[in-house]
């Protein structure tokens, strides 16, 4: 789901109300910002750790901070932008903190061409056989190695650019950083990405022309 399609679910939804009634101390209007984000801000620090229970203590951590520091809130950006900017920040120190799982677990629905600009986000269906399923499988496990070999910097951009469906704009602005330089850690994560690939596609002798997807 991505973040306009989070905004359409919970239209009905005054968010900003919710915001400055929880800033006041309700802790009911801040359960309900919980219930709202708490389903994508976990499966965002899942995506980025690899380690469901690692998830779950960051992703309590970034609300229970969110909560404290909401007096503060100046709603210079949306509400959404800051809890994602608040567990970005500790999903990196996280995984700077332990050493990186060689089966770390990320779900990516296909492999990245390294050319920069906006591409597709997921693979078409193309009705394929029960060999076909079994190779698929095989090259998620291997994409998911690979992308668990990233820089968490670039790690965070490709997750939240291919897989929460986040555009360069609201990256920057959940990063603190501009706009160039998420087209550039963008770009770099998936250059270094396809080399991952290409050298794990040679050991295991299946088809380099699966990057071309």
């Amino acid at each position: 789901m991505t973040a306009r399609a989070v905004a359409t679910q919970h239209v009905q939804v005054d968010v900003a109300d919710l915001v400055e009634k929880a800033a006041r101390g309700d802790k009911d209007a801040f359960g309900r910002l919980v219930d709202i984000y708490k389903d994508r801000i976990y499966n965002y620090v899942a995506r980025m750790l690899g380690d469901p229970i690692e998830a779950q203590d960051v992703t309590q951590e970034a609300f229970v901070r969110a909560y404290e520091a909401l007096p503060s809130f100046r709603g210079a950006s949306s509400f959404q932008t800051w809890i994602y900017r608040i567990a970005s920040n500790l999903a990196i120190d996280s995984a700077r903190g332990r050493k990186r799982r060689q089966d770390n677990v990320v779900s990516l629905s296909e492999p990245i061409d390294a050319e920069q600009g906006e591409l597709p986000r997921e693979l078409p269906d193309e009705g394929k056989g029960p060999d076909d399923e079994v190779l698929s499988n095989e090259l998620q496990q291997i994409v998911q190695q690979a992308i668990a070999q990233l820089p968490p910097k670039l790690q965070t951009v490709l997750i939240l650019y291919d897989l929460e469906g986040m555009s360069y704009q609201e990256i920057a602005q959940i990063l603190g950083c501009p706009l160039g330089t998420v087209k550039s850690r963008l770009f770099n994560a998936r250059h270094q990405l396809k080399r991952i690939l290409q050298g794990r596609l040679e050991q295991e002798n299946l088809p380099a022309t699966w990057l071309e997807c």
